[in-house]
C-alpha cells in the first residue's frame, strides 16, 4: 500500500480476524468517524481500507480488512489474499475475536497465518462489554497469540489500552513519528482526487488496480463487490493524484439493504468531493438508464467528467461504432466530456487517461481575460442571435469551474445559454470541464 504522507513513514497496524467480529467497528471507533461500513452480517468489508490514526504521539497507518476466510467461494478467497497482504505489509497486527462465541475454526485458522508471519500480535477480545462476560474471553488464550485485551469496540470500552499496547509494537523507529502539519496542507493544495464511478460489475475496481498498480480492491465478476469506498495515492509524471474506487450504483428500487444505502452515501460524497469523476462504462453493455441517471448527478456536482467505456477489447469494429455514437446520443448532457476508450483488465489505452484528466484539471481551474471573453460572446451572438433578447456584457466572477455572469436585457433562453455555453467552450479550449452560466437582467431604473 502507498502511503499518503508524502515520504513520512508510517507504521502500518492492520486489524484481522474473521468475518463478523466487530474489525470496522473498532477502526471507525479508533478514527472517531463513520469510515467504514459496519452491519450485522458477515462479508460487509471486502477491500483493504486505510486512513491515518493517531494516539499518544505517534501517527500510523490504521487497516481495515475484509473477514478472513479459510474456505468459501471465489470472491472469499480473493478477500482473504486481501487480508493476508495486509498482514504481510503490517508491522503490529491486531487479531479480533469475538469474545462471547468463542473461538471457531476460522479463528484458529486465521492465528495459524498471522503466527507464520512472525509480526508483532495482539489479541482483542471484542464485545465484552460487562465484566460478567470477561471469564469466557480468556479461552481465546488457546489461540496461541497471548493474553486477550478485552474490549467492547461498540462502546469504546478497552479501547485505549489496545492503543496503548499497540503503539509500544510498532517499531522505536517508528514511534513519535507525526505528519507535520504542512504536508497536510500540501496535500489538500496540490492532489487531486480522483473519483472512479459506475454501475456495479463494469470494472471501476480493475481500472483503480490498474492505474494504483496495487490489488487493493477486491475484483470478482459478482456485481458489488466494492461496499465501500477504497482509496490510495499515486504519484506519475502528471503529478498527485487521490484515487478513489466508489461502491457500483443502482437504482434506488433496487436498493433493499442498508449496506449498499452506505455504500451509496459513500460513493455519492466521493463525487462531490472529488476534483474530478470518471464515469466507467461497460462497452459491451452499451449506455443504460442508470448510467444516464448516474451522469446526471455527477454533472449536478460542477466536477469534470470523463467517460470511460471499459471492455472496448470485447467489441468489433461496428460495435465500436455504435457505442461511441450511443454516447454522444444518450450523454449529450454531457456533451464537454472527453470520452477515453480502454481495456482496465489488459492495461490497454490507459495510458490516454492522465493527459484527459490533466488538460481537465487544467480547464476547470481557467480563467478567461475579460476583454476576450467577450469577443467571443459577441462573436456567438453575431452568428445566432438569442431570440428577444441580447447580452450586453459578460464577466467571469470565479473558476472551478469556469462561471460566467452574462448582463442582458432580457431573459436568456435556456437553449440559448446552452448554444452559448458549447460556443465558449470551443473558443477557450475549455473541454472536459462544466461552464456555470449565470443571468443578470439590467437594471432599468
Amino acid at each position: 500500500m502507498k502511503s499518503n504522507t508524502k515520504g513520512v513513514q508510517l507504521a502500518n497496524v492492520a486489524i484481522v480476524g474473521r468475518p463478523n467480529v466487530g474489525k470496522s467497528t473498532l477502526m471507525n471507533r479508533v478514527m472517531n468517524k463513520r469510515l467504514s461500513i459496519v452491519e450485522e452480517k458477515p462479508g460487509v468489508t471486502r477491500d483493504r481500507v486505510k486512513r491515518v490514526a493517531s494516539w499518544v504521539g505517534t501517527d500510523f497507518n490504521l487497516v481495515d480488512t475484509g473477514g478472513w476466510k479459510s474456505q468459501g467461494s471465489s470472491l472469499d478467497k480473493l478477500v482473504s489474499v486481501q487480508v493476508e497482504k495486509a498482514i504481510e505489509e503490517a508491522d503490529v497486527v491486531v487479531v479480533v475475536a469475538d469474545g462471547i462465541v468463542g473461538i471457531t475454526v476460522e479463528d484458529q485458522e486465521i492465528a495459524k497465518v498471522v503466527k507464520r508471519s512472525k509480526k508483532p500480535t495482539l489479541l482483542a477480545a471484542n464485545k465484552i462489554d460487562s465484566v460478567s462476560q470477561e471469564v469466557e474471553a480468556y479461552n481465546l488464550t488457546r489461540l496461541g497469540l497471548g493474553n486477550p485485551m478485552l474490549v467492547s469496540s461498540l462502546h469504546g470500552r478497552g479501547v485505549g489500552e489496545l492503543l496503548d499496547a499497540v503503539v509500544n509494537e510498532i517499531p522505536e523507529h517508528l514511534r513519535n513519528v507525526k505528519v507535520p502539519s504542512n504536508i497536510e496542507i500540501e496535500k489538500s493544495d496540490k492532489e487531486l482526487a480522483i473519483a472512479i464511478v459506475g454501475r456495479p460489475n463494469v470494472g471501476k475496481s480493475t481500472l483503480f488496480n490498474c492505474l494504483d498498480k496495487d490489488d487493493r480492491s477486491v475484483v470478482h465478476d459478482s456485481p458489488g463487490t466494492t461496499t465501500d469506498t477504497v482509496d490510495t495515492y499515486i504519484e506519475n509524471e502528471f503529478g498527485s493524484f487521490r484515487l478513489l474506487d466508489t461502491a457500483g450504483m443502482r437504482r434506488k428500487s433496487r436498493v433493499d439493504e442498508a449496506t449498499e444505502h452506505y455504500s451509496i452515501v459513500r460513493a455519492l460524497k466521493a463525487i462531490d468531493e472529488a476534483n474530478i469523476a470518471l464515469l466507467v462504462i461497460a462497452a459491451n453493455e452499451g449506455v443504460t438508464h442508470q448510467d444516464q441517471r448516474l451522469a446526471e448527478r455527477i454533472d449536478l456536482s460542477g466536477s469534470p467528467v470523463i467517460v470511460i467505456l471499459n471492455k472496448w477489447e470485447l467489441l468489433n469494429t461496428e460495435q465500436r461504432l455504435d457505442i461511441t455514437a450511443e454516447v454522444k446520443d444518450k450523454l449529450q448532457f454531457l456533451g464537454y466530456s472527453s470520452i477515453v476508450k480502454i481495456s482496465a483488465l489488459t492495461g490497454r489505452g490507459v495510458h490516454k487517461l492522465f493527459p484527459v484528466i490533466e488538460k481537465s484539471i487544467e480547464a476547470y481551474g481557467k480563467r478567461v481575460p475579460t476583454a476576450a471573453l467577450n469577443r467571443a460572446v459577441l462573436k456567438a451572438q453575431t452568428k445566432h442571435p438569442a431570440p428577444s433578447a441580447r447580452v450586453l456584457y459578460a464577466v467571469q466572477g470565479a473558476v472551478d469551474p469556469p462561471t460566467i455572469t452574462l448582463f442582458a436585457d432580457k431573459k436568456l433562453h435556456p437553449t440559448w445559454l446552452r448554444y452559448l455555453e458549447k460556443q465558449i467552450k470551443q473558443e477557450f479550449d475549455l473541454g472536459a470541464t462544466p461552464v456555470k452560466l449565470r443571468v443578470r437582467l439590467r437594471n432599468k431604473s
